[in-house]
């Protein structure tokens, strides 16, 4: 029995130094996973963005992000300059842009304080709503009694210069926050034109905007009802023009959507529902899958007299809840659509705060029309095409509109 325990104990110190060994081993490497998970770039320390229960496990290895962040951070000469939440917000609007969506976007903080501006309706610059076609940055419309709009910029102008920068590298935002600046401050677009040869400088000087809502005056006989957007003070000022046109006992009504970047998309609900009779569809919506359905019906009361005529000016400015709009009067046979194409903007965007001073916009859903037509994809067709002519000194699609009432 001692022979067998004299023979058994080198195994027994050999395992122990063995396991020793091997919890030393996970000692140490545990150490190395929190000292490095500790002194890594980590999203908890660099925003604030997210807590530990929010952290996304993704079948994604971000272990590439990490070594370029790490390369980058010792290799850019001031790298020390630029902050880890620049780094981090960079990163967000990079992930967004492989989303191929030029309405998908991150704001950072001043970014976001500048947008809050413009939904509260007061921002500095030249007054141009802008838009993206065939991945040029493009003019949606320029805005009433602005800067652009006096110089002549027209919806439909691709700006390719903003000063001396090229645009083709610009996100929608980017090239916004160039435009933007102190009231005072000179600022020069370079646009082409479409029909146009050569490319037209346009040199402004930026001032506060006021973006305006709507516009009532009578020509030929007939009622004009301007409006300029749908915000949250749109439906309002509009019931007020169209108890204005009530009043008049005037039968015939132009509804001038020409310019209209949108907006809203309650607002345009609740105007359709003034022409179009309760339940009625005034536009589908649809998100992330066909199954996704919203549809979204008047509710009434009608109030535009029946019998009375409804001509609908549109153009290539006319985008997004203008479209909507403009599409329900037309499809339920309320409404003729004149003037010329209108944008195509049919997509909707939610905004999500992702901290106290930033969030982001992201396209949810697309809109259709009543009878299924996708906004997005075709825009509208106005059923009497008039060209506008920015050379005549007169209006020529708003005085071929007010012909049809003859």
């Amino acid at each position: 029995m001692d022979s067998n325990n004299v023979e058994q104990q080198p195994h027994v110190t050999q395992g122990l130094r063995i396991f020793g060994t091997l919890i030393f081993g996970i000692v140490v490497f545990l150490a190395g996973i929190y000292v490095g998970f500790e002194n890594r770039p980590s999203v908890q320390k660099i925003t604030g963005l997210f807590n530990k229960e929010s952290v996304v496990a993704a079948d994604t290895d971000f272990a590439p992000f990490w070594k370029a962040w790490q390369a980058a951070n010792e290799k850019f000469p001031g790298a020390d300059k630029v902050s880890n939440a620049d780094r981090m917000y960079g990163a967000i609007k990079g992930m967004l842009a492989s989303f191929n969506d030029p309405y998908t976007t991150f704001f950072t903080p001043k970014e976001n304080e500048d947008f809050e501006s413009e939904i509260n309706g007061a921002f500095s610059g030249v007054g141009i709503e802008l838009g993206e076609k065939d991945g040029i940055l493009t003019v949606i419309a320029p805005m009433k009694d602005t800067p652009a709009y006096k110089a002549g910029i027209l919806a439909g102008d691709k700006i390719v210069k903003i000063d001396e920068r090229i645009t083709a590298d610009l996100s929608i935002d980017d090239a916004i926050d160039l435009i933007r600046g102190e009231n005072g401050t000179s600022i020069m677009l370079t646009i082409v034109r479409e029909n146009s040869t050569e490319p037209k400088v346009f040199t402004m000087i930026r001032s506060t905007i006021t973006i305006p809502t709507v516009d009532t005056e009578v020509k030929d006989g007939v009622f004009i009802i301007s409006l300029y957007n749908f915000s949250a003070q749109s439906v309002t000022q509009f019931k007020t023009a169209f108890s204005e046109y009530l009043a008049s006992g005037n039968k015939n009504l132009i509804l001038d959507l020409r310019g209209n970047p949108g907006g809203y998309l309650d607002a345009a609900v609740v105007m359709g529902s003034m022409f179009i009779p309760e339940g009625q569809i005034v536009v589908k919506e649809i998100g992330k899958t066909e199954n996704d359905v919203s549809v979204h019906k008047s509710t009434g009361p009608v109030v535009f007299p029946k019998g009375n005529k409804l001509v609908v000016l549109v153009d290539k400015g006319s985008a997004s809840a203008s479209e909507i709009l403009a599409g329900a009067l037309s499809e339920h046979g309320i409404g003729q659509l004149v003037g010329t194409q209108t944008y195509g903007k049919g997509s909707v965007q939610e905004v999500i705060p992702i901290t106290s001073e930033t969030s982001m916009k992201v396209t949810v859903a697309k809109w259709y029309t009543p009878h299924g037509i996708s906004i997005s994809d075709h825009g509208l067709t106005p059923s009497v095409i008039i060209p506008f002519d920015p050379e005549s000194a007169t209006d020529t699609q708003l005085q071929g509109a007010l012909n049809l009432f003859k």
